[in-house]
């Protein structure tokens, strides 16, 4: 029989993932390029979520996801109740996934300050976007970058999978 050993407490690896917005642009100048942006505010991560981002972390070498803040996913009329996960807990969540390389947040209404500072080659975002209309498309298409709305594969929502769990109550 082995005895019980105390082991020192090392926080997982994805944490390092984590990095605040004033960071931003120092972090990325660490990372491969052609690199990839989205962003999201990724409340209840589910299939559609993690084939999306599998999808945009494939047209690059690596990728920086951005999330919204609380107050942010706020503004955007998701419900009172919303975002049910915090910031920072969607944020290393999100930072978990294998296809992420870098995860940041931000409280305006868009991400314009973080596409500026990242420069990212590629921006993506779901298929309910238009390209012409995803923020900062001028701008990277301005620099040379690429522009993408990927259409959604499943038919999923964390609004569609609040509503069935309300539904049971």
């Amino acid at each position: 029989m082995q005895a019980c050993r105390m082991t020192t407490y090392l926080p997982p690896d994805f944490e390092a993932k984590l990095c605040p917005p004033e960071q931003l642009k120092e972090r990325v100048a660490l990372l491969a390029r052609p690199l990839v942006f989205t962003n999201g505010c990724f409340d209840i991560l589910h299939r559609g979520h993690v084939t999306y981002l599998a999808q945009a972390r494939a047209l690059g070498a690596a990728m920086v996801v951005a999330v919204n803040t609380d107050a942010s996913v706020r503004r955007l009329g998701k419900g009172d109740d919303r975002p049910i996960n915090p910031t920072q807990h969607r944020a290393a969540v999100l930072a978990a996934l294998s296809c992420v390389d870098l995860v940041t947040w931000f409280d305006s209404d868009t991400p314009y300050d973080l596409i500026m500072a990242a420069q990212p080659d590629i921006l993506v975002k779901g298929g309910d976007w238009a390209p012409d209309k995803i923020v900062g498309s001028r701008e990277v298409l301005a620099w040379g970058g690429q522009v993408h709305s990927i259409p959604f594969r499943f038919d999923t929502s964390t609004t569609a999978t609040l509503n069935k769990i309300r539904s049971l109550g």
